[in-house]
């Protein structure tokens, strides 16, 4: 489990990371990052969103599954990596406990 792991590290650095990362889970082991990063997060295998803000205004599950489809919701993550990966096939509903 590794907490911001990017904290201060060069954008090289943060794909060497990644690689890192993805050499770990291909090695057969499992990978549990909290991050902030869109890059660490467009490379993850499946996200759990929390928010839809910080303290006291967040932590409830907004999103869980794939990185394609969290970049089709409209959750503050989700409109972020639209921006930086493009629009992808459609929006998806967010994932919401109360519904």
């Amino acid at each position: 489990m590794l907490d911001e792991p990017t904290t201060g590290l060069h954008a090289k650095d943060t794909s060497r990371l990644l690689a890192l990362l993805h050499e770990m889970v291909d090695d057969g082991r499992t990978v549990v990052v909290i991050e902030h990063d869109l890059d660490i997060v467009a490379g993850a295998d499946h996200v759990i969103d929390l928010g839809p803000e910080g303290g006291h205004d967040g932590g409830r599950v907004q999103f869980t599954g794939p990185v394609p489809d969290l970049a089709r919701t409209d959750t503050h993550t989700g409109r972020y990596l639209r921006a930086r990966l493009g629009p992808g096939p459609g929006m998806i509903r967010a994932w919401n406990s109360s519904t």
